[in-house]
């Protein structure tokens, strides 16, 4: 395994902003001198999750989580060191040789390299897929009803997609490759005979490839090309180690450059619609894998997005499914959410070719608020020309008006529905009040959480005098070079706890390479997750600018002096307790002698 050189590590670093990184996953706002956001390690009401652009780390007050660029994406997605290296080094456009980019994962980690073989298998298929509809006789009906349906080679080759052809040709690519059997069930791109054949399971479809957040191709839809009534006309991957339809929206690797411009994402029903309002200019457009929205996907959603607007289809399986959407949305109140109805019950992908970008665009600024969207559709459903209709419809939209939090809200509605219905303000403002009298108070929901990595640390327990000395003397040491050549010239010294030693020992190596301190850089070197997390909150420690008279000196004294008669005196206190139990009052007198000798010699230091 060739390992990527500590200067090729840290050139990579230095040219890469953490808050270019950290935003493509965490909607971050300023705040004093530091940047905020919702945590994405732990579920949170309240943004604790805070990012240093001048020291370029983040650190988590609530769950302790800290470190550098690569330390947050190795946390993130489960990734090596040399695997966030690399990525960061793509995120930046920095060239890498081949021999770092190919090599495999050296944390061990199985998972990972069985994920990356899927991956990269996928990737291969679809390279197969697009060459076959560019290229070739037999992509050729894909290709011009692609073209027919407006899709032009441009956004053929952005989005890569592809044509799987009658004749099965994926398999055979695998088998020349000597590709393991067992590994090519694992793919779902392979159906499974009754004689344990594998053949290819997309036939005579075009290929919509599925990425991931961080673009890795994971999986595929495909949309049969010739009409066929015992066939389902779209085609998902099966569920596999590294596709789960749940947890995955369509072109959110592509959107979320563009949801850092404004933090909005348009949320679409198909795959159309997100690739023909791209090429309108339209990009944070993303799309459900075929059904319901989950709770993974929302989470993922309100991670980089502050603003949500829903554009399903006008039609009234639409208007079901937005409905839906509304229902789950509803329990992430730090987004805002409107709605888009496409006239003429229309699909986005027909508006925008029919109508043009911009037309679509100001649908998009004109959005309704979910309220006002639901009560048009109460509307809708009632028969306002009769009296009983016109009741029920009073009924209903009082109830939804009940749920608003916003009390100027509430009144602007309440004034509205009694313009429309030509009832009191009065009359309706008194039968609200009734409703919330006898309404019973909703028991709160579980917040959306999503499933992580479980790794992250409590909060800072109460601390010793020894440790919180060994903390002070450490951060002092590390930005004072005066402090650290004096600590470092003291005979015999050594921190006492082993994990402040252990920093001790490789800020020596540190600086033996540079020159000045910077956190950054030397996590760089801090292999041990929990020892990164331990240098953040050292790194926060709030100490005066300048070092007092006689500060270094108490310090070392507790270190070197102090501390070993501090845990000679708790051993005897525990052996005083242990003689108490057992009744052996001789030797709980000769403890306390021994103890009282100890502490005079303890304050004499």
């Amino acid at each position: 395994m060739v390992k990527i050189p500590e200067a090729t590590i840290e050139q990579i670093r230095s040219q890469t902003n953490i808050t270019d990184v950290v935003s493509q996953y965490v909607s971050l706002h300023q705040a004093g001198k530091n940047l905020f956001g919702l945590c994405p390690f732990h579920e949170e009401k309240t943004a604790s999750f805070s990012v240093s652009e001048s020291k370029q780390i983040f650190h988590c007050f609530s769950c302790g989580r800290g470190g550098n660029v690569f330390t947050f994406l190795m946390d993130l997605e489960n990734l090596s060191f040399p695997e966030a290296v690399i990525k960061v080094a793509e995120f930046e456009h920095i060239p890498l040789d081949s021999q770092y980019t190919d090599q495999k994962s050296d944390n061990g980690n199985t998972n990972n390299s069985k994920a990356r073989e899927l991956s990269a298998l996928h990737e291969e298929a679809a390279k197969l897929y697009h060459h076959i509809l560019m290229n070739t006789q037999m992509g050729q009906p894909a290709l011009d009803y692609l073209h027919q349906r407006g899709m032009s080679d441009e956004m053929i080759n952005e989005f890569n997609l592809g044509y799987a052809p009658s004749q099965r040709l994926l398999k055979p690519v695998f088998d020349e490759r000597k590709v393991d059997y067992q590994v090519l069930r694992k793919t779902g791109l392979f159906s499974e005979t009754q004689d344990a054949q594998l053949i290819d399971r997309f036939v005579d479809r075009i290929m919509y490839p599925i990425r991931d957040a961080s673009g890795a191709t994971i999986a595929f839809s495909g949309r049969l090309l010739t009409s066929n009534p015992d066939l389902p006309k779209y085609l998902n991957s099966p569920e596999t180690e590294i596709f789960n339809k749940g947890r995955v929206l369509f072109n959110l690797d592509k959107a979320k450059l563009a949801v850092r411009e404004n933090r909005q994402v348009i949320l679409f029903e198909g795959f159309m619609d997100v690739i023909t309002a791209y090429s309108a200019g339209i990009k944070n457009g993303i799309a459900s894998m075929g059904t319901s929205l989950t709770d993974d996907q929302v989470y993922d959603i309100k991670r980089i997005a502050q603003q949500v607007i829903i554009s399903y289809d006008g039609d009234h399986p639409g208007q079901k499914a937005t409905k839906r959407a509304i229902d789950i949305f509803k329990q992430v109140p730090i987004l805002t959410l409107g709605i888009v109805q496409v006239p003429d019950g229309k699909d986005p992908d027909e508006y925008i070719k029919s109508a043009g970008g911009p037309a679509f665009q100001e649908l998009l600024n004109s959005a309704q608020p979910v309220v006002e969207y639901q009560l048009r559709l109460l509307k809708q459903d009632e028969n306002m020309h009769s009296e009983s209709g016109q009741a029920e419809y009073i009924k209903q939209a009082l109830g939804l008006i009940a749920t608003i939090n916003s009390p100027i809200d509430q009144e602007l509605y309440l004034n509205r529905l009694g313009t429309e219905t030509k009832i009191s303000k009065e009359i309706l403002r008194s039968q609200l009040q009734q409703m919330a009298k006898s309404t019973p108070h909703p028991v709160a929901q579980p917040t959306l959480q999503r499933r992580i990595p479980t790794n992250s640390v409590s909060n800072e327990p109460a601390l010793s005098l020894v440790e919180k000395t060994e903390r002070r003397l450490l951060k002092r040491m590390l930005y004072d070079r005066d402090v650290w050549l004096q600590v470092n010239n003291i005979s015999g010294f050594a921190f006492i706890d082993e994990k402040y030693q252990m920093l001790y020992l490789l800020a020596e190596g540190y600086f033996a390479q540079y020159d000045q301190f910077q956190i950054a850089t030397f996590s760089n070197l801090i292999k041990e997750p929990g020892l990164q997390q331990l240098l953040i909150s050292i790194d926060l420690i709030d100490l005066p600018e300048m070092v007092s008279a006689g500060e270094i000196d108490d310090y070392v004294n507790v270190i070197m002096n102090q501390a070993p008669l501090i845990n000679q005196i708790a051993a005897k206190k525990q052996e005083l307790l242990d003689a108490g139990r057992v009744g052996d009052q001789q030797r709980q007198r000769q403890l306390l002698v021994d103890l009282i000798a100890l502490e005079q010699k303890k304050r004499a230091k």
